[in-house]
């Protein structure tokens, strides 16, 4: 009962510091809480020393890839930026559509649901929060709206790697693995329209926006999921990848021909003309950019584009499999090694992933794939690319200007994420046994103790409990899926809708997950806002819970799953 009591402490610690009256910031609460942690499993779950401190060494290490896509996107935005690529897409886009909700529903919808299918890893929220704050939306309704819909395509993530990777370790049939991934798409195109509508009232304000374009809303939602739950019946690689992409086409041309949408050029309530840059800010008459002859000349789109469609295009070349370069970049031999004494052995290899093994004389290791981690590749690369491109019409000094104020941007998240990453390295850490497992996993089994016989209706909090830990649906379901099965087998529980439901719940997690709540934030400029955005997204996540609870309480009622 103490050890329980014990791993509960770090985590009510780390959300009362970021959600009580006068909030800590999450530089400051992450690396407190990480430190209480630390603590906790030294001297009260009592850790062999050296495990918890190569642990930190290996949290610490592993906070260098979220930090490098934060890097990497700031300085993508900032690019964009400074060459003017922004403002002839702002131009674009409102010559798609000036109507607000249809320019929501393409940037934070549609498109974030094609660059999670492609890439994972935060990508979606980092790429669309600097469009849609160029386009005048406020940046604390913008983070909140990108993390909240970056959730049902992360079921699927990046060519469907939570799936087939993040319940490898359970050795299920492949039809086992089809099913759960059929249950998992049907729930969560059930409740893609409640979610997308509780996404788009954080940013409209006036209501009665939403229910004028409600059609197109749906539509556009649909558009995404309809396809994604068709393609779950043949694998899980691409549902979200070409969902997205088919929904992408279909939610612009439904914007462009005004199908179920608002016909007007009136900005949003949300949007004063205050909060929207100079060059796209619209006034209650036509202005002569919304006119036909001033409409955006396809060459000039396609190469201000350049850094979105180039992003897409070498996410999708570097994470297809069959095309080789995933391998390559991954590749770990052949490899320096260098022998750094008691610390580890540190490796090198010609791909530059950069590994530690050994650390502090145990089998903790870390690694890290400077190129395939979506940081030089692709952001660095289409930055540097466009900042080429438009080399003529901005400054010379831009690759400096950009990386200048890219570092500048770094200095708030940095300790941020390294807290965070020390954390969870300090709550995942146990063994199987029942005494030293670790506190995630003891958080886990109260709950379901708590619950009993209405797991069905929770087993989804279990998954959003550890992304909310990790930031990764994967390490979600590689954590929790064992335990999910457990408790399915002693409450005789049809199991694959029990790891479908898991799967749903580590996407859903992602809206409240720190680590993505501090990288949108910092790619944004927020400052000490973690905390509101925190609450807000909690509530969503709730109802989001018991839409997905409820359809698996409906699921097992109905037998399906019953097999797995």
């Amino acid at each position: 009962m103490m050890n329980l009591a014990f791993s509960y402490l770090p985590l009510i610690l780390l959300i009362t510091l970021m959600v009580k009256k006068n909030p800590m910031p999450s530089s400051k609460a992450l690396p407190f809480s990480a430190a209480v942690a630390y603590m906790v499993v030294l001297l009260v779950f009592k850790q062999d020393a050296r495990l918890v401190n190569a642990n930190v060494i290996s949290g610490a290490l592993l906070a260098l890839t979220p930090l490098s896509i934060i890097a990497g996107a700031i300085f993508l935005f900032k690019c964009m930026e400074i060459t003017g690529a922004l403002a002839i897409l702002r131009k674009a886009l409102d010559g798609v559509s000036a109507n607000p909700v249809a320019q929501l529903m393409i940037v934070g919808w549609a498109f974030m649901f094609l660059i999670e299918g492609a890439s994972g890893f935060g990508t979606p929220a980092a790429i669309a929060a600097p469009i849609l704050y160029s386009l005048g939306f406020p940046a604390l309704r913008v983070a909140l709206f990108c993390l909240v819909l970056n959730t049902i395509p992360v079921t699927f993530g990046a060519m469907g790697t939570p799936v087939w990777f993040g319940l490898s370790l359970l050795e299920l049939p492949q039809q086992s693995v089809l099913e759960i991934a059929q249950q998992a798409a049907l729930i969560n195109t059930i409740a893609a329209p409640i979610i997308v509508i509780l996404a788009l009232r954080l940013v409209v304000s006036d209501t009665a926006d939403i229910k004028k374009n409600l059609l197109f809303i749906l539509l556009s939602t649909c558009a995404c999921t309809l396809p994604y739950l068709g393609l779950s019946y043949f694998g899980v690689e691409f549902p979200s990848l070409l969902g997205g992409l088919i929904g992408l086409i279909i939610t612009l041309l439904l914007a462009k021909y005004k199908v179920g949408i608002e016909a007007t050029i009136q900005p949003a309530a949300n949007r004063p003309e205050a909060n929207r840059p100079a060059a796209t800010a619209h006034s209650p008459k036509q202005t002569p950019e919304q006119t036909p002859e001033n409409t955006v000349p396809l060459k000039m789109l396609i190469k201000a584009a350049f850094p979105l469609w180039g992003t897409v295009l070498l996410l999708v070349l570097t994470r297809l499999p069959e095309l080789g370069l995933k391998a390559l970049l991954q590749a770990t031999e052949p490899a320096l090694h260098i022998s750094l004494g008691f610390l580890g052995t540190f490796h090198i290899s010609t791909s530059l992933v950069a590994s530690l093994t050994s650390i502090l004389d145990t089998a903790v290791t870390w690694k890290h794939s400077v190129l395939y981690i979506p940081s030089i590749i692709p952001f660095a690369v289409t930055g540097s690319v466009t900042l080429w491109l438009f080399r003529h019409s901005s400054d010379s000094n831009s690759l400096k200007t950009a990386s200048q104020q890219t570092l500048v941007r770094m200095r708030t998240p940095f300790f941020a994420m390294l807290g965070a990453l020390i954390f969870v390295n300090m709550m995942m850490l146990g063994d199987s046994s029942g005494q030293n497992s670790a506190a995630v996993a003891q958080i886990g089994h109260h709950l379901a103790q708590i619950t009993g016989a209405n797991w069905t209706f929770f087993a989804p909090l279990l998954g959003a409990l550890g992304s909310f830990f990790s930031g990764s649906a994967t390490i979600s379901n590689l954590t929790f899926a064992g335990i999910q099965t457990t408790i399915a087998e002693q409450l005789s529980l049809p199991l694959t809708t029990i790891l479908a439901l898991q799967s749903v719940g580590a996407a859903m997690g992602n809206m409240v997950c720190i680590n993505n709540i501090v990288a949108v934030t910092a790619i944004l400029g927020l400052q000490n806002r973690d905390g509101d955005i925190l609450k807000s997204t909690s509530l969503i996540l709730a109802v989001f819970a018991v839409v997905a609870g409820g359809m698996g309480v409906l699921l097992v009622k109905v037998g399906v799953g019953v097999g797995g």
